[in-house]
């Protein structure tokens, strides 16, 4: 759901930019009205983008639609495929905990720093680094300790 409201806000403030610069503008300079500012739509569309695409690439790891190379997994068993997976996603959850950890270390240096058009702080912008670290950690542990369908009752392979 958050994704769905993160992509319509993204569309949305897409579509006012666009009214704003190409219909705003040239109406503005014809009647020699003061200009509208709109550099704050490029501030919005840059924060919703990046909450989008982090919350993505974690909820992609829980419904195990991540990238994966079935190379060395169609060599083996149906038993050392899941044994395969458990570790991938230990991985994986240890490339979390990174994420989580760089983006609050991210957080913590901008957030002396506030946007230029919104005025808003921007370590609001870094947090989401820390958000999808650990999603990502919380839902790669729960396939790789097994409290998650295996990959085949669950219509994704490894």
């Amino acid at each position: 759901m958050v994704v769905a409201w993160l992509l319509i806000i993204a569309i949305v403030n897409l579509l006012i930019g666009v009214f704003l610069r190409y219909i705003m503008v040239p109406v503005t300079d014809y009647f020699d009205w003061p200009s509208v500012e709109f550099t704050w739509v490029e501030e919005v569309g840059e924060l919703a983008l990046a909450w989008l695409t982090l919350i993505g690439a974690a909820l992609g790891v829980a419904d195990r639609i991540h990238f994966a190379v079935g190379v060395v997994a169609q060599r083996l068993s149906l038993s050392g495929r899941a044994c395969l997976d458990r570790i991938l996603h230990g991985l994986i959850a240890v490339f979390g905990v990174v994420a989580a950890i760089s983006g609050v270390q991210l957080t913590r240096i901008n957030s002396q720093l506030t946007s230029p058009g919104l005025g808003i702080n921007l370590g609001w912008l870094y947090v989401g680094a820390v958000v999808c670290g650990v999603l990502i950690t919380v839902y790669s542990l729960r396939i790789a300790l097994g409290f998650a369908p295996h990959a085949s009752t669950s219509g994704h392979g490894a």
